[in-house]
């Protein structure tokens, strides 16, 4: 049946949406010839010969890491089973002694910790497995910094600390865009991605970086065009198809209209940029009508979609001519005011399928070692619960404890910086001298002692970003005197 004019429009129109959202036309594309210029000039020219990717795993709501790593040794000098049991037995938060996962630490003298349960859950008893096979490290106490903080300057009004603290979308923002100082709009992914996409991948059919959970400040640059992917419901060959168009003879002929369209009217920038996308889109659009089923199975989860759909783009690495890749997924529902010991357990049960289903198929590929997975968070949540009872839950915290798996981590250990008592563990004391909180209304907000930028730092420069170029990435990185955690192996 025809149509007319207006519904042509409005069918095209909602097309070149569809694909510009596919591509996350975030500002239009627009580059300074300048500022490239500029930029191009201090990038390393040199073409990797190997493949490597980072796969970040955002926690949204705010991961409860005290239930995720629980300290289950009895040593009196240290934070220990009956510190973390006193601060939430009475409330009904705490695990008993022998229901986490134990497993033990070499940076903490072989002192016994334990995972959540929901650890073990996937096929080969899921993340939990993986420490013992060296290929999983916990990056402990890390947080939101503007610059090293104590517990005295705290309270201490000349001294900086991130902005909006324990606000969902401040700190989500904080941990994406790895700045905690001001607001920005690009994230250090997408930073990341705008001084390595020139060097590292200068044939590829794709961009470097892929959000397979929608517009994210972490994939946004500044000359980065990120790509904006449905998960593994999908498959490859639709995930970027024009929307609202079929075979018939009308339909191919407003198709075709539609693409001779967007050849005109491009004195325009914000029609030529509109356009440049929306062509880029289509061009890897064709890139992907062919690929191969990843060989793992996943779980049908949203987390074991997403990263199903990473595995699959992986695997056509060679045809699309990628030799870096940065993808982001996200898993929603860690905001746990209440019902946190049934929600949680489910939360952690579907990532820890979902991460363990991935580094097995990256095995499959011959990957381990070159694709990490890393996890990240909004912040933790209180020591102390709120509620009690079967609703109990924890409200908005600070340091949390953030996971990176894959055959590259250099061994499964405890890694970060100290905290007062001489460990990269905090003191799990309410107002003690790692509590954020003071006096009687404290709840256990731990201070950071290793900030997001180290952690993104240390992760990126197994990457392959040059020394030259952290401060690109990370401009605040000087305010911090080590820039390598040492979880991951040399470049």
């Amino acid at each position: 049946m025809k149509q007319n004019r207006r519904e042509f429009l409005i069918k095209s129109g909602g097309a070149l949406t569809m694909t510009a959202l596919a591509t996350q036309m975030r500002h239009f594309g627009l580059v300074s010839a300048m500022a490239q210029k500029a930029d191009d000039e201090t990038k390393d020219s040199s073409v990797p010969g190997d493949y490597r990717a980072l796969v970040c795993i955002f926690l949204l709501g705010g991961n409860d890491g005290n239930n995720t790593v629980i300290p289950l040794h009895s040593d009196a000098s240290l934070s220990n089973y009956e510190l973390y049991s006193a601060l939430r037995s009475p409330q009904g938060l705490a695990f008993a002694q022998n229901v986490p996962l134990p497993f033990a630490v070499p940076r903490m003298g072989n002192l016994t910790y334990g995972f959540h349960p929901a650890f073990g859950v996937g096929a080969n008893n899921g993340l939990y497995e993986l420490w013992g096979q060296n290929k999983m490290a916990i990056v402990t106490n890390v947080g939101t910094l503007v610059q090293p903080t104590t517990k005295a300057q705290m309270y201490d009004e000349t001294h900086p600390k991130p902005y909006n603290m324990y606000s969902h979308s401040d700190q989500t923002a904080q941990q994406q865009s790895g700045r905690s100082d001001e607001q920005i709009f690009t994230g250090w992914g997408g930073r990341l991605s705008d001084r390595r996409t020139a060097p590292d991948n200068p044939n590829s059919l794709i961009p470097m970086i892929t959000s397979i959970a929608g517009a994210q400040l972490f994939t946004a640059g500044q000359t980065t065009l990120p790509m904006a992917i449905a998960g593994a419901q999908i498959p490859l060959t639709q995930v970027l198809n024009p929307q609202g168009y079929d075979a018939t003879a009308d339909s191919q002929a407003q198709l075709a209209a539609f693409n001779a369209l967007r050849t005109q009217d491009l004195s325009s920038e914000l029609v030529a940029a509109a356009s440049h996308i929306t062509n880029q889109a289509i061009t890897v659009n064709a890139s992907l009508q062919t690929s191969q089923e990843v060989t793992v199975p996943f779980p049908n989860s949203s987390i074991g979609n997403q990263l199903k759909q990473v595995a699959r783009l992986i695997k056509k690495r060679s045809d699309l001519n990628v030799n870096r890749q940065i993808f982001f997924c996200q898993i929603n529902g860690f905001d746990t005011h209440n019902l946190q010991l049934q929600n949680h357990t489910v939360l952690l049960a579907q990532m820890s399928q979902a991460m363990r289903a991935f580094y097995d198929e990256m095995t499959v590929q011959g990957l381990g070692d070159k694709v990490t997975q890393f996890t990240l968070s909004d912040f933790n949540r209180t020591m102390n619960p709120a509620g009690s009872g079967a609703g109990v839950g924890s409200d908005h915290a600070w340091a949390n404890h953030h996971f990176v798996v894959g055959g590259a981590v250099t061994g499964s250990d405890f890694y970060g910086l100290n905290t007062t008592n001489g460990t990269p563990y905090p003191t799990l004391n309410l107002d003690g001298p790692d509590d954020a909180d003071t006096g009687k209304g404290a709840r256990g907000r731990w201070i950071p002692t290793a900030s997001v930028e180290q952690f993104a730092a240390t992760l990126a420069r197994w990457f392959g970003l040059p020394e030259a170029n952290m401060i690109d990435v990370f401009p605040k990185i000087v305010n911090f005197s080590n820039s390598n955690l040492g979880f991951m192996t040399a470049p």
